[in-house]
């Protein structure tokens, strides 16, 4: 009996040590490159109709002069090619927009063969990265040190990416969310941290704060006043110990997911500004927060952001996805084959099973659907009061897919009461006045950056044209229908590899951000 088991026991260690050893080989396995296409100095497009997100003109049959990636003229009768290395774009009953950009995403030490290729073959050209590292690098998720040598890359034609808009602090969550060994001040367990964190940032380069929901309401009212004087902002979750009011009087300039209002607009919502029960109270209480809801507590709190400028990004695809979890047809996306197993399984599976259960069952069935609607609903409320709305999908949780769904959450954004022409300046001239760079990025105008989306159909009539693409502009590139194919199915083949799976398994348990995060 002990000689079998001895014997059990050893063919298990080799199988063990086997699949060790493979995953090893796999995550050093090197990985390969995409071949950027041809750079032109000098482009010409002719006769296509651009989208003017400002007015929602179409101005036709208009001729667009680029020059070293800047637009230098437009509609200009003696438009001439300066020499035979010229590109020359016909877009002859085709429409232009801005390049999108996705304001709530995620992206991680893979982006550049799982995300990027994907952003910019369905038009993203920017987008705003909501994570970040503390002090050292992360196996798993990147910071902004990593984010900028992207970009500089982008910009010495060294990367097929979208550009990096405004750099994010690591989530700042309280004491849970910081592993041991890391300095105390990421915690900001006292209002005295805050100078040492600010300072910190700084030297990284970061252009905002991301904070999260379980932030002390003191350390969030000095980071709160500071941050500006160190030429930084506030950006995220609704803190859940003040109210929303106060996060927006202190000057929070976006608030991120569709339930920041649910939070405060039931009767009993200072219930949920208690640190020691919030979570639990909070579970017990979802339908209330939906079937208690009170219109003009939302109304006052939509007022006030409206006036001091304060953006919403609902992210309305998070909440579709855990309304919709138990639908076979739902979970059955196509796009699923850029997912690499790894995540699948060990993150989106449980994801998805978690919230298959609570839809059916009995108790809970209808809460998620109903958060769902209720978010729309608020979504329509708030625009119609002038609250800056901005398109973000929140890559990479469960079923949002990098790239494709900035397009599902257009559409999600136009059922919520936003126009077709109100839901492309939610992904255009919003999210570019939100980062102070109208100037050069949001429009189609002389002497702005050409990242430049060309359509087949006009997108002011039917907002799902926007995933219509014939071509995408960036960097003086043009990725014509065949590069962007060529983009998907670089992605597709990389997400299915055993090589990439086993990067990402490997980075996933050598990450300790991962770890508080999947314990919290």
């Amino acid at each position: 009996m002990k000689k079998k088991l001895f014997k059990f026991l050893k063919i298990l260690l080799g199988i063990l040590s086997f699949l060790i050893l493979l995953i090893m080989v796999g995550a050093f396995w090197p990985m390969p490159k995409l071949i950027l296409p041809v750079k032109h100095n000098t482009i010409l497009i002719k006769s296509i109709n651009i989208i003017d997100v400002k007015s929602g003109q179409v101005l036709e049959n208009r001729n667009v002069l680029i020059k070293d990636n800047i637009i230098a003229a437009i509609d200009s009768l003696e438009i001439l090619v300066e020499n035979s290395n010229s590109l020359i774009i016909d877009g002859t009953n085709k429409y232009m927009i801005p390049g999108l950009w996705d304001m709530h995403t995620h992206s991680n030490q893979h982006s550049p063969w799982l995300h990027h290729p994907l952003y910019i073959a369905n038009g993203i050209t920017g987008i705003r990265d909501m994570s970040g590292q503390l002090d050292r690098k992360d196996s798993y998720w990147v910071g902004s040190r990593e984010r900028l040598q992207w970009n500089a890359e982008l910009n010495a034609y060294k990367r097929i990416m979208p550009r990096y808009v405004l750099q994010s602090s690591y989530q700042i969550d309280g004491a849970s969310s910081v592993p041991d060994g890391f300095p105390d001040f990421f915690k900001l367990d006292t209002p005295e941290q805050v100078d040492s964190l600010l300072h910190f940032y700084k030297k990284e380069q970061v252009d905002f704060i991301k904070v999260y929901q379980q932030i002390p309401k003191e350390s969030y009212k000095a980071l709160a006043k500071k941050a500006p004087s160190y030429e930084m902002h506030i950006a995220g979750h609704k803190p859940m110990f003040l109210s929303l009011e106060e996060a927006v009087n202190l000057g929070q300039r976006s608030f991120e997911h569709g339930r920041i209002f649910m939070f405060e607009s039931f009767p009993e919502a200072d219930s949920l500004k208690n640190p020691n029960n919030w979570k639990s109270y909070f579970s017990k209480s979802k339908r209330r927060l939906v079937d208690e809801f009170d219109p003009k507590i939302a109304t006052k709190l939509m007022k006030l952001m409206q006036l001091k400028n304060a953006h919403w990004t609902p992210t309305l695809q998070t909440l579709k996805f855990e309304a919709n979890a138990h639908l076979e047809d739902y979970v059955a996306n196509p796009n699923l084959k850029y997912i690499t197993g790894i995540r699948k399984r060990l993150w989106w599976g449980i994801d998805t099973n978690n919230n298959a259960s609570r839809n059916m069952d009995d108790q809970t069935k209808d809460i998620s659907q109903n958060f769902y609607k209720a978010a729309m609903n608020q979504v329509r409320l708030a625009n119609s009061i002038g609250v800056p709305i901005m398109t973000g999908t929140d890559v990479t949780d469960s079923y949002i897919f990098a790239g494709f769904s900035i397009h599902e959450e257009l559409i999600e954004l136009t059922k919520s009461g936003l126009t077709n022409l109100e839901a492309l300046q939610s992904a255009t001239i919003v999210p570019a006045k939100y980062a102070k760079k109208e100037d050069s990025y949001g429009s189609i105008e002389k002497r702005k950056v050409a990242d430049l989306v060309l359509l087949q159909h006009n997108p002011l009539e039917n907002i799902t044209h926007t995933s219509k693409i014939d071509g995408v502009l960036m960097n003086g590139v043009y990725y014509d229908s065949e590069k962007i194919i060529e983009l998907k199915n670089f992605t597709e083949s990389i997400a299915a590899s055993f090589h990439m799976n086993s990067k990402v398994l490997l980075s996933f348990f050598k990450s300790p951000l991962i770890r508080v995060q999947f314990a919290d």
